[in-house]
């Protein structure tokens, strides 16, 4: 299992970095978060991120520098220094050079931005891996909490893929940076989702998947370039959420809210299926809340 030693060594030295980016991080603490040699440390992190570690941290402290720059009313220069850079105007030629804007013109007006928004790699390698690893299913039920909801009209903005029918082959054809920019939009009325979309929310030639934001129905902001911005009618959700698991199973707890989903008879609390109403839509996998995901349903007729 030497690729998956290594890949848990990349994921140490992650999780190391997001408990330690307002830090700061040498190659020798990322070397003893991992177990190996500061030169062995470095090649598994770039052969298994795409960065280099302090390429990795840098963009990653940018994008976290950001987010606070548009929620929080603080000045650049203590930014810059909570995110361990030297000077206002090393910050400034950073961030511009990162995002394309001044971080002051930034936090004046907020614009929708390409963050760096990393997966951990074990959760996308132990996905690939699951053909060839048998996976031990837990014997006893698990519980699964249910509600409906109300969502009024509003907007999405979104990016469609090709052909993509999940979140991995989306990845495949529209990279993984797509997340991060529905992240940084600031009217967003809730966080990013991963859908399905019904034939009539298609465009001819693009994929049933796709990843967007729901915004205010007046929202007026920009659409980065290469998405767009369509309007939901106001509907019924049916919400489905499963328990707390390791993050590391993530692809085990999608299985078995799925198996709930696939057997439960809505009608039996006076509700039918409404797929064509809007999509169907998945958060993103975080073992603290379990896994959550949503389908339109309409009330019946009593």
């Amino acid at each position: 299992m030497e690729k998956l030693s290594g890949v848990e060594a990349v994921q140490r030295m992650q999780d190391f970095i997001e408990r330690n980016i307002q830090n700061p991080i040498t190659l020798r603490d990322l070397s003893q978060a991992a177990g190996y040699s500061p030169f062995h440390c470095a090649r598994l992190f770039k052969e298994h991120t795409g960065k280099a570690p302090f390429d990795y941290i840098r963009t990653l402290r940018l994008s976290h520098a950001a987010l606070k720059l548009r929620d929080e009313k603080v000045r650049v220069i203590d930014v810059a220094f909570d995110f361990v850079f030297d000077s206002h105007e090393g910050f400034t030629r950073a961030f511009s050079k990162e995002f394309g804007v001044t971080p002051h013109k930034y936090s004046k007006s907020p614009t929708p931005l390409y963050l760096f928004m990393p997966n951990p790699v074990r959760d996308r390698y132990l996905y690939f891996l699951k053909g060839e690893r048998k996976v031990e299913r837990k014997p006893e039920s698990q519980s699964v909490f249910v509600q409906v909801i109300e969502r009024p009209e509003r907007k999405l903005i979104l990016k469609r893929g090709v052909k993509a029918a999940d979140y991995f082959e989306y990845v495949e054809e529209t990279g993984c940076d797509v997340w991060g920019l529905l992240y940084s939009i600031k009217e967003a009325l809730y966080e990013p989702i991963g859908m399905w979309l019904p034939d009539a929310f298609r465009a001819p030639g693009t994929s049933v998947y796709a990843q967007g934001v729901e915004v205010p129905a007046d929202y007026s902001g920009v659409v980065p370039e290469g998405f767009e911005l369509i309007t939901l009618p106001a509907c019924k959700l049916m919400v489905f959420q499963g328990q707390p698991f390791e993050d590391e199973h993530f692809d085990e707890a999608i299985a078995d809210l799925w198996e709930v989903m696939n057997t439960y008879k809505p009608e039996l609390y006076g509700f039918e299926w409404a797929d064509e109403d809007a999509p169907r839509f998945q958060m993103e996998p975080q073992g603290y809340r379990g896994y959550i995901e949503a389908r339109p349903v309409r009330q019946l007729n009593t």
